[in-house]
């Protein structure tokens, strides 16, 4: 039966030294969580054993390697508390980071998805999103269509909004959060904190966002998969249609300038199967 609490889940692949200190930043917090889940998705290194030492109090699940979605999925599943909060083992909370949160979401018993600003640290220097990454609240559907509006490491979840929109995607290897993100923002608002209450790193070699090459077709496959639900309105229909198609162009151009025939032909079917 679920707790009235907070869950914390990690998932980390090799990432020993970094993982421990995301663990430190969620037992520095003002306002503690009920319980951290730790997910180690195979890694190779002594992570493992390094938590198990140092952490005794966190419940460590160790698998085989299936990606980042399988991993949160399975904190999911076995999180004993109603409130989940997610936290990629590269990124840092800042100690008030639950208490805030938890105190907004407080004054907005209806709403179940909070998320809140960030520090962006790229090798290992602060720097300044774009304006296309301004984060916002409220009825959000359309800034979620263009990129990825969401943090994982920024959201605290009521998990009740799992059983509406379903799981993480597992088939995809990266942009899961971004597929994740339209389905919840199709059919719910979100809270927004205007407060920088993390520190998100980036620039190092074994980020997603470097492993894959041509980031947009992922969202392609959400979007399209999106559109085949017959869920979204009318509206929301016409604009996630007309950013699909934004990014097929953009996709096919940069294919069939590269010679890449065979995803010219994959974009090709993906499209053709929306029409």
């Amino acid at each position: 039966m679920t707790q009235t609490g907070i869950s914390v889940i990690i998932p980390t692949y090799n990432r020993c030294s970094a993982v421990c200190e995301a663990i430190e930043s969620v037992l520095n917090q003002t306002l503690p969580a009920n319980e951290i889940i730790v997910v180690d998705d195979g890694s190779e290194d002594d992570t493992a054993a390094h938590i198990a030492e140092r952490f005794p109090t966190v419940k460590l699940i160790s698998q085989t390697n299936h990606g980042v979605s399988h991993a949160r999925n399975q904190g999911v599943q076995i999180a004993n508390y109603s409130w989940l909060g997610f936290l990629d083992s590269d990124d840092r909370w800042f100690p008030k980071k639950l208490a805030v949160q938890m105190q907004a979401i407080n004054e907005r018993p209806e709403i179940k998805l909070c998320h809140c600003d960030e520090h962006w640290i790229r090798n290992g220097k602060r720097v300044n999103p774009m304006n296309k990454h301004q984060k916002r609240g409220g009825d959000i559907f359309e800034y979620c269509l263009p990129l990825c509006a969401i943090s994982p490491s920024a959201v605290m979840i009521h998990r009740s909004l799992f059983k509406s929109v379903g799981l993480f995607d597992e088939s995809l290897p990266a942009c899961e959060d971004y597929d994740l993100w339209l389905r919840i923002c199709a059919r719910f608002p979100v809270l927004f904190v205007d407060q920088a209450l993390l520190e998100k790193t980036g620039g190092h070699k074994d980020q997603l966002s470097r492993k894959y090459w041509g980031m947009d077709r992922f969202r392609l496959q959400a979007l399209a998969k999106l559109l085949r639900s017959n869920e979204l309105t009318r509206v929301q229909t016409e604009l996630a249609e007309a950013v699909f198609k934004k990014k097929f162009e953009i996709l096919q151009t940069g294919a069939k300038k590269r010679g890449n025939e065979i995803f010219a032909l994959e974009l090709e079917q993906l499209y053709s199967d929306l029409i």
